[in-house]
């Protein structure tokens, strides 16, 4: 019923789950999770970030957090951080 998409080429996945090197020193060098250092890479609050994924501050916290959020959570916050779930699991 639907049209099928075209598979997505090699080059089209690199680009969409590339971390900047910004972030990744965040992790490492700053111990911050992968959630808190994109946050911080793109000039966020927590605040901006819960209402962009329709939860409480609070709540983003927890999982800002988190040792390993689960799958959800990542597709959630990746969504409101504009970038993909695979961005955050590293």
């Amino acid at each position: 019923s639907g049209a099928r998409r075209a598979p997505r080429s090699p080059a089209h996945t690199r680009m969409t789950t590339l971390v900047p090197n910004e972030v990744v020193a965040l992790v490492f060098a700053g111990d911050l999770s992968p959630m808190r250092a994109w946050r911080e890479h793109l000039g966020l609050t927590r605040a901006e970030v819960a209402t962009r994924a329709g939860i409480t501050q609070a709540a983003y916290a927890q999982m800002e957090t988190a040792a390993k959020p689960r799958a959800t959570t990542r597709k959630k916050i990746a969504a409101a951080l504009g970038i993909t779930p695979e961005q955050l699991n590293f």
